[in-house]
């Protein structure tokens, strides 16, 4: 090979790198890269000093490395979309996982809202049972099965059984507490009926009000007393 060959070749496969390297340059937004680009091109016409099947070895290796960063400049820029995509669809889910919690526990509270709501509302009201001189245990727990909720009677009874035994006019000998509810004193039942003495439908009334308004229902005021022993 003549030392114009020799050369001609050297000097396309540095201007062929540089080639190179200007194509990573625009990629990046360079300027200089840029500039070494155009100089790059000029210092392709000393190709015409290189044989013809070296030359072809000589583009072909520049437009091989030419394609590589190519290719390498859109998988970072395809990394960095699917990156994004991710961030998005994160960002999504959480706001959507958020909601729905929010939803659930709005539902809940208005659910809960209504049972206490109904556990308020007595079937029947203490008027509806005529006045007797006496009642059995049994013509009184069927009054409280009248106006107590279904949902909420087991716990009412149990709260009267542990109380006074589902007896009317019972006292307590210490402190004068009376009736069905041990209401102290007694006659805070007068507020629901001057017969709170000797009707028991209406110390059911007054106990029911009791529990709900003190305690939200009968199964809240039972749950009180089995862990204090009173409510």
């Amino acid at each position: 090979m003549s030392r114009i060959s020799v050369r001609g070749f050297a000097v396309a496969s540095a201007t062929a790198v540089t080639a190179v390297g200007s194509v990573v340059g625009v990629a990046s937004g360079s300027t200089a890269q840029t500039n070494d680009a155009e100089a790059a091109a000029t210092d392709l016409t000393l190709l015409a000093d290189i044989p013809a099947g070296q030359q072809a070895q000589v583009q072909t290796a520049s437009l091989t490395q030419q394609a590589d960063v190519q290719a390498i400049a859109a998988d970072a820029s395809a990394k960095k979309e699917a990156e994004e995509a991710a961030r998005k669809a994160a960002a999504e889910t959480a706001i959507a996982k958020k909601e729905a919690a929010e939803k659930a526990a709005q539902e809940a509270k208005e659910r809960e809202e209504a049972e206490k709501a109904a556990s308020r509302s007595a079937t029947r009201d203490a008027s509806a049972f005529p006045a007797q001189g006496s009642y059995t245990i049994a013509e009184i727990q069927s009054m409280a099965a009248a106006m107590v909720p279904s949902g909420q009677f087991q716990c009412f009874s149990n709260i009267v059984d542990h109380e006074s035994d589902w007896n009317y006019r019972a006292v307590n000998p210490s402190s004068g507490a009376y009736g069905l509810f041990q209401a102290l004193p007694g006659s805070k039942m007068s507020s629901v009926g001057a017969d709170w003495q000797t009707n028991p439908a209406t110390q059911i009334k007054w106990g029911l009000n009791y529990m709900n308004e003190r305690y939200g229902s009968p199964c809240d005021a039972w749950a009180f007393w089995q862990a204090n022993h009173w409510y």
